[in-house]
């Protein structure tokens, strides 16, 4: 029987494995699902066949804990960074044609890579960030969205910001779930969503389901300065992937 997406036995395993250790790294920080299966889909395939089946995953985890973040979500923060993702979103294509996936990732790299260095040496926004900021960051998002790097951006610019770790991680699973939905119309129109997509999401739910509520048990344990730490990590770990994969592609 052919296996979706054109993965054969042991690529599908491979994928599998990926999306189980991406799921607890979801459930616990609340990011960096994404990055981590689309990075490793492009070990044993064409990455991009990956992103509306990480998409619909996406939801599915967000409706996993649903019940237990809503009362921890910053709804006005989610709908600033929504607003400014809209109009950061044909932005960030121009800005991809103009120098390239490979030279945006690399950009966007840089710049996480330089606020990991500032939050490891201590430096912190005293006051988190109002209205207008919470839309300029969304649009800092959409444009990221082009190079496939929208929520390192959100991440890190949260990471500095005095949020407690439940606000944090609730509020971001909403606002990429969001995103992700905004998404799937514009995949589907464009022919990236079809039967493979469907059999793929359906073969990845009990590793992710698994995963996810892991990662969830693990964050209910975790302490706030260990959490923040672990975030920083992450996004270091996230953005320098994204600068390799920005060099290798022009090797």
């Amino acid at each position: 029987m052919d296996l979706p997406l054109g993965l054969g036995a042991p690529g599908a395993a491979f994928l599998l494995v990926a999306v189980l250790g991406a799921a607890i790294v979801r459930g616990f920080a609340g990011f960096g699902f994404s990055a981590l299966v689309v990075s490793a889909a492009g070990f044993v395939g064409d990455p991009m066949r990956a992103v509306p089946v990480v998409l619909f995953c996406e939801v599915v985890m967000t409706l996993q804990v649903a019940r237990g973040i809503v009362a921890d979500i910053d709804w006005v923060r989610v709908g600033c960074l929504l607003i400014g993702a809209l109009i950061g979103l044909p932005i960030g294509l121009s800005f991809l044609l103009a120098i390239g996936v490979d030279g945006a990732r690399a950009a966007i790299s840089v710049f996480i890579l330089g606020i990991c260095i500032l939050l490891v040496s201590g430096w912190r926004l005293r006051r988190a960030l109002g209205a207008l900021g919470n839309v300029g960051l969304g649009l800092v998002s959409g444009v990221a969205n082009g190079a496939a790097m929208a929520g390192l951006p959100v991440a890190a610019a949260m990471s500095a910001q005095p949020i407690p770790p439940r606000v944090f991680r609730a509020t971001l699973i909403v606002y990429f779930a969001a995103l992700d939905l905004l998404s799937l119309p514009v995949m589907w129109r464009a022919g990236l969503i079809g039967r493979d997509t469907v059999l793929a999401a359906l073969a990845t739910m009990p590793v992710l389901l698994l995963g996810n509520g892991l990662g969830q048990w693990g964050f209910a344990r975790s302490r706030p300065a260990g959490f923040r730490l672990i975030a920083v990590a992450l996004l270091a770990s996230l953005a320098s992937m994204g600068l390799g994969k920005a060099v290798l592609g022009h090797v």
